[in-house]
């Protein structure tokens, strides 16, 4: 008979807690970003709490999907699936209704925010998770549905998909691919055993993944200048994104001489840094 608190850890491995907590973040300095310095508590309880669920959802809906290949790899190899601990209707049960109740309270913002939360759920769920072993292509689903958060907190706020939102969107798609490439880069070998293919070219390490690597960091640069070009942003906050942006791309341009597991740790730990300082940025001119 399990504890209550091994039962605890097992479904918050399955729903990735540290990962959905980051995107509730990001949907919530979304949400904070898009108002007019009025914040409605209710709306963003529910889409913080929804946001979890949905996401919680998706990821669980991912490691039934992948506990096979999980199994394979020893840094996954002690999740409640592969590791026994749990079974996978158990799994599913729990899924659906995270899911269902996720859907309900971003519906209960307003419609378009519950679609789509549905939408990223299962983009996730059923086109990002199975291309995984097929093609490295995959990472372009993945990065629409890790990206519409921060549409579904600016909506949150508006009502309606702005301009503001599908620039907030296109930073956080650009740095969806240096951030999924630099993980891959150090499991590689781990990926191979499971039958993933995540690096961008065929050859893994190599100097083409690393060169694909550097020039999307580059994107990010001139991404950010666009909040300023649509007037979603001051020339100060342009310049702090262009400035965090340079910053990041010194990482990618270390791993494209380097190409070690150095310079690729430094790159992702770098990726978790730039994402929440672009947010608190904007979040903290807008209140300012």
């Amino acid at each position: 008979m399990k504890s209550i608190k091994a039962v605890f850890a097992d479904y918050a491995q399955l729903i990735k807690m540290r990962l959905s907590f980051l995107v509730v973040f990001s949907a919530s300095m979304a949400y904070l970003w898009a108002t007019n310095r009025h914040v409605e508590p209710l709306t963003i309880w529910l889409l913080s709490i929804g946001g979890f669920f949905i996401t919680g959802a998706a990821n669980t809906f991912n490691q039934i999907i992948e506990r096979r290949s999980d199994k394979l790899m020893k840094r996954t190899s002690t999740r409640p699936l592969p590791g026994g601990r749990m079974n996978v209707n158990e799994a599913l049960v729990f899924g659906i209704i995270i899911g269902i109740t996720g859907a309900f309270l971003l519906f209960k913002i307003n419609m378009l925010c519950g679609l789509l939360g549905v939408t990223a759920m299962l983009i996730y769920a059923t086109i990002y998770t199975p291309l995984k072993k097929i093609t490295p292509l995959t990472i372009f689903p993945g990065a629409i549905a890790g990206s519409l958060p921060v549409v579904i907190g600016c909506v949150a706020a508006t009502g309606e998909i702005t301009k503001g939102a599908v620039i907030l969107f296109a930073i956080q798609f650009i740095w969806q691919f240096p951030h999924t490439w630099s993980i891959a880069w150090l499991l590689d070998d781990e990926y191979h055993k499971a039958g993933i293919r995540m690096l961008p070219t065929s050859g893994g390490r190599n100097k083409a993944s690393a060169i694909i690597i550097l020039l999307s960091t580059f994107l990010i640069i001139p991404t950010g200048l666009l909040l300023y070009m649509y007037q979603s942003a001051g020339i100060n906050v342009a310049g702090a994104l262009v400035v965090a942006g340079a910053v990041f791309s010194v990482f990618a341009y270390k791993l494209y001489t380097e190409r070690t597991q150095k310079s690729a740790l430094r790159l992702m730990f770098g990726s978790f840094a730039y994402l929440p300082f672009v947010l608190i940025v904007l979040v903290l001119a807008k209140f300012l």
